[in-house]
């Protein structure tokens, strides 16, 4: 009895065994046969493969088969060029390659938190940020993984702006990823193409490849300014008012309407200024010559209005150095004549040729100082037209020196603004 029972568990177990043994089985078949694209993707995923890929040389090839560039803004005021780059990175892994004879599929997306991927990075940057343009990537069947990132770059560029608002030059963005010691990865750059290049009084003429050492990439950017809007609101202006200033040589000197209206433009160019101040570029290597201009425009305001107000003195005094006196000074002379001539005797005076009539000594000393008072008027009328003569005459000089004198300054600094060349390094970031 006790051996049938033996042999009944024994066969038992066997059974179990057995049937243990045809369910692993079955499960195994069961996982084998999932092929489609999700399971090859969390097959893909559970390698955890999140490092570089390493080789013998210990260096990735992260090949870049297209960039895309854009401008987006110029800051002229702190000399800063705003990028922006959406790259096609494409890599290869050997460790996420499939067979395709168990997943018959050619690619498969995988999340790219999920893989390791190279970083692009702006090397004369102040601030870049590197962003994913898609939370999937692609993934091919031979191990080669295919990306597009976004670079948004703020480059430290040392723009000239020495021929503000006739500016032009060319900027660097060095495009770098890491590496170290021999190992890291290597950029291998392929096509460029920029899009929008008109961003408001700045436009990107042209961008290229372009490499210092086989490890120093770099796009050129051409940029320029369309110098309308700048000359409009910069340039013409201090141009008018010099050309008002010159105009008013035409009012009269006396009155005092030339007086208020120079002084009136001086005042009106120095709000202009300070107006401007916060749209003026900012200071470089090349330091913008309008700056330059703005203060000689002043100077030859100032000049002007300096120059009517002492001739305005010297057509009612007639001497440069009368207008230094004081009236006072002048009418106490002018008292101290008047008594001497008085305290003459009147037999030593010269004699004034007048029909004597009969009459007491008061009315003939009165009839002499009417004579004389008369005399006296019409000389200082002579006098008077002498002196507005000569104001004028020096009017007339000053004039035609200042309007030949503003001429060719203003000929002169438009050449200079739109001919000369002042060079900046761009590479000194490198060294």
């Amino acid at each position: 009895m006790l051996s049938q029972t033996l042999r009944f568990c024994s066969h038992s177990q066997e059974k179990a065994i057995l049937l243990l043994g045809l369910l692993t089985a079955g499960l195994g078949h069961v996982e084998s046969s999932c092929t489609n694209r999700r399971c090859l993707a969390e097959m893909l995923i559970s390698k955890n493969y999140s490092s570089q890929p390493q080789y013998e040389n210990c260096t990735q090839i992260i090949f870049v088969p297209f960039i895309e560039y854009q401008t987006l803004s110029v800051d002229t005021k702190n000399l800063r060029l705003i990028s922006r780059l959406q790259a096609t990175i494409v890599w290869r892994d050997p460790e996420l390659k499939w067979n395709t004879s168990v997943y018959k599929y050619d690619e498969v997306v995988l999340p790219v938190s999920k893989v390791w991927t190279p970083e692009i990075r702006v090397t004369n940057g102040i601030v870049t940020t590197m962003q994913h343009s898609s939370h999937d990537l692609l993934a091919f069947s031979n191990g080669t993984l295919r990306h597009t990132v976004i670079i948004n770059a703020e480059v430290n560029c040392e723009v000239n702006l020495f021929n503000f608002p006739f500016a032009a030059d060319e900027c660097p963005v060095a495009i770098q990823t890491w590496a170290a010691g021999g190992c890291g990865t290597e950029l291998v750059l392929g096509d460029l193409r920029m899009v929008d290049g008109n961003h408001g009084d700045w436009k990107t003429d042209y961008v290229d490849f372009r490499k210092q050492r086989d490890d120093r990439n770099y796009i050129i950017v051409a940029l320029s300014i369309r110098y309308v809007n700048p000359f409009i609101t910069l340039l013409l202006p201090s141009i008018l008012i010099v050309l008002a200033d010159v105009v008013s040589f035409a009012l009269p000197l006396g009155g005092g309407e030339r007086n208020s209206f120079k002084v009136t433009l001086v005042l009106s160019f120095t709000m202009f200024l300070i107006i401007l101040n916060d749209q003026l570029p900012g200071d470089s290597q090349c330091s913008p010559i309008i700056r330059i201009h703005f203060c000689i425009c002043l100077v030859l305001l100032v000049l002007s209005m300096l120059v009517s107000l002492v001739l305005t003195r010297v057509a009612k005094d007639g001497s440069l150095i009368s207008c230094c006196w004081s009236k006072r000074s002048m009418r106490k002379k002018a008292g101290n004549k008047e008594e001497k001539e008085d305290e003459v005797p009147t037999e030593a005076k010269p004699d004034i040729s007048v029909v004597q009539l009969n009459g007491s000594e008061e009315d003939k000393h009165m009839l002499r100082k009417v004579v004389k008072f008369l005399e006296a008027f019409e000389a200082k009328d002579l006098e008077c037209e002498r002196h507005q003569m000569f104001a004028n005459t020096l009017d007339k000089i000053f004039f035609w020196f200042y309007f030949i004198f503003g001429t060719l300054y203003f000929c002169t600094m438009t050449y200079v603004m739109i001919k000369h060349t002042c060079k900046v390094n761009h590479f000194d970031f490198w060294y």
